[in-house]
């Protein structure tokens, strides 16, 4: 589970920068709040529904937008695979939520575009998102999705988190992977003494000497990290995946941790009750 979000969160920087914002990926800042545009004409290299693609109704989408305008750029990405495509409240879901970033992007952008014409900054007028949803585990009631994305909104360099989703198809709805345990607290005496092990053992193989005991980055809670629920068998979840995005554990040089711990008896008694027959002891 692990070595598959990594080369994911690969794959979707190297897509997302792309030749155009190279050379803006060297220092920090925040994605800001996106506002209404003021409506700055532009010439679209794409609109957004020729730029669609899926390979069949049931198939994975892949959708693409951009535009230019001078030296301006913007581009954006949202995808999604052919199990969420054969879910048609997914779809809505996901489609809704593309199309409101889209939205919100496309305004922001006009914008920024409007307020530095004429003047010769590259990251002022420059904005690039992708969103892209996999299946971590597809079993007979539940399918297990996470989201790796990416925001370019100026500055520096972009910033990338994470995004989860567990969709039970009997109740026909889609949760928060944490909503299947019995709190906050509970799941936190479950998993967080291994987390913190774990997390430590890491920066320590990152850091090296640079590690300290006394670093800002306290281990951070489980309640604040990405929880993914995991299948080795296809039948039950016996696996969690714990993902601690730039900021949240570390540095942003120090990049996202991730942890794949299994589940053992303490976790399936933090299970509730009514989800319990889903999870099994890992082997």
């Amino acid at each position: 589970m692990v070595e598959g979000r990594r080369k994911m969160q690969s794959a979707v920087k190297t897509v997302i920068v792309g030749a155009a914002l190279a050379a803006i990926l060297a220092a920090c800042a925040s994605p800001e709040e996106v506002a209404k545009g003021a409506g700055v004409a532009v010439a679209a290299t794409a609109s957004a529904a020729a730029s669609a693609t899926a390979t069949s109704a049931a198939g994975p989408v892949a959708f693409a937008d951009s535009a230019g305008k001078d030296d301006a750029a913007r581009e954006f990405a949202y995808s999604w695979p052919a199990q969420v495509s054969a879910v048609p409240a997914l779809v809505d879901r996901f489609t809704a939520e593309r199309d409101r970033l889209l939205a919100e992007q496309k305004a922001e952008w006009a914008e920024s575009v409007a307020e530095f014409a004429g003047q010769d900054c590259f990251s002022c007028t420059n904005r690039s998102f992708e969103k892209s949803w996999e299946v971590v585990a597809d079993l007979p009631r539940f399918l297990s999705l996470s989201a790796s994305f990416y925001a370019y909104t100026g500055g520096a360099h972009g910033n990338g988190a994470y995004d989860a989703l567990v969709w039970d198809r009997e109740a026909k709805a889609a949760m928060d992977p944490k909503a299947l345990f019995r709190s906050e607290a509970i799941l936190q005496e479950a998993l967080g003494e291994t987390w913190c092990k774990a997390l430590k053992a890491e920066r320590m193989k990152r850091l090296g000497g640079d590690y300290s005991e006394d670093s800002i980055f306290t281990c951070p809670p489980i309640a604040d990290l990405t929880l993914l629920l995991g299948s080795s068998d296809t039948q039950s979840f016996n696996r969690i995946g714990l993902l601690a995005a730039p900021y949240v554990a570390g540095s942003y040089v120090e990049g996202t941790y991730e942890v794949t711990l299994p589940v053992t008896p303490k976790v399936l008694a933090a299970v509730k009750p009514e989800y319990t027959a889903a999870f099994a002891l890992a082997k």
